[in-house]
């Protein structure tokens, strides 16, 4: 069934970085669906991308016991469903990285609890 929009929707969005702290970044885990989707973080463009797996990400998902196993130097990461390579030294605006991007990483031989994706 086809959907018909009636009447103009010119407004200002209501999600435009400046209604932000900070540019906001989607992280989702792969093969961890006890997170369902992405989480959503207001981070400073100037935060070191590598800061994300020392100082970001252990308060989002250090509880799973998963966590505590990621080898950092093998995960391995997506921008917009692509394989992607960032910089652990350059920031997150120096990978690229902007105002509602969506990034994930995938933990090789991790995959949820007892191997169940969850």
């Amino acid at each position: 069934m086809s959907t018909v929009a009636l009447g103009n929707y010119d407004f200002a969005p209501k999600d435009a970085r400046q209604n932000f702290p900070a540019p906001l970044l989607y992280i989702g885990w792969e093969d961890h669906l006890l997170f369902c989707s992405p989480v959503c973080l207001p981070l400073p463009g100037e935060t070191p991308f590598g800061a994300l797996a020392s100082a970001v990400l252990p308060g989002v998902y250090g509880a799973h016991p998963d966590f505590a196993r990621i080898d950092w130097s093998q995960v391995l990461w997506f921008k917009s469903g692509q394989p992607w390579q960032p910089d652990a030294a350059k920031s997150l605006q120096d990978n690229g990285l902007g105002h509602k991007d969506v990034i994930r990483f995938r933990t090789p031989g991790l995959t949820g609890i007892g191997g169940s994706f969850s």
